[in-house]
């Protein structure tokens, strides 16, 4: 009888991974109607002079949160802001410095998406060559993966929007509905809803506190100032499209 031929299994070495933190910063520029990200660009190789999403690779001690803050603290000032973990992205090649031969080492990007208020925030020129705020529809051609990394926490914004309470993390403590539906619009564009259905259904979901107080700005009637009631919001959480 003859011995049945038996298939060698060659083992792969376990890879050296080197594990950095993207921020895909995001903000609302109301006033112009654009959604803005915060790009950084590179001092060094690869991709020199070129714009990316700010990141670093994580210290020795450090979590992924901490080290997300950090690089928020690093780049920008902001009393209100948003922070979620977004994705990790560890595509073989994604980082021009793994060797092609080998991929012995690898570079793994944990992903964060913030939300921080424009008016209030104010950028962190030090130890970089250049930083500013993009419009989300004219962003460059960034380094690595970034634009890909990009795309994807534009569209988990979005759903944020869509059935979460983010916006009230950005906005100030009492604001108008006029702000909050200017805030939607320009991050999903003025067909998601019209004013006057937008206004009704969050009225008619009792989370918005009327503060008694208005304001006047222009030649219009005053408006009133409303306040986010988390405790009025808390059975609605996570339900798809509660703000549409």
């Amino acid at each position: 009888m003859a011995d049945k031929s038996r298939t060698t299994v060659t083992k792969k070495p376990l890879a050296d991974f080197k594990v950095g933190v993207d921020n895909v910063i995001f903000s609302v520029d109301t006033e112009q109607n654009r959604l803005l990200v915060l790009l950084v660009m590179r001092q060094h190789e690869p991709y020199r002079d070129r714009w990316c999403l700010p990141g670093t690779l994580v210290r020795q001690g450090e979590s992924l949160e901490e080290s997300a803050y950090r690089i928020l603290s690093e780049k920008i000032r902001a009393k209100n802001l948003y922070l979620e973990q977004l994705f990790t992205f560890g595509d073989i090649g994604r980082d021009p410095r793994e060797a092609p031969d080998s991929y012995a080492v690898r570079y793994l990007s944990v992903s964060y998406f913030a939300l921080v208020p424009f008016s209030q925030a104010e950028l962190i020129a030090d130890g970089v060559s250049g930083i500013a705020w993009y419009p989300v529809n004219q962003v460059p051609e960034l380094a690595f993966d970034h634009n890909r990394i990009l795309e994807y926490g534009h569209r988990r914004l979005c759903n944020k929007l869509e059935y979460s309470p983010v916006a009230f993390d950005v906005l100030p403590e009492a604001f108008t509905l006029s702000d909050l539906y200017q805030l939607y619009t320009t991050v999903l564009g003025e067909n998601f809803s019209d004013y006057s259905n937008f206004r009704t259904r969050l009225l008619k979901l009792g989370f918005l506190s009327d503060t008694g107080i208005k304001t006047s700005r222009g030649a219009g009637r005053p408006a009133s100032l409303y306040r986010f009631d988390a405790e009025a919001f808390a059975p609605l959480k996570n339900k798809p499209m509660v703000f549409i």
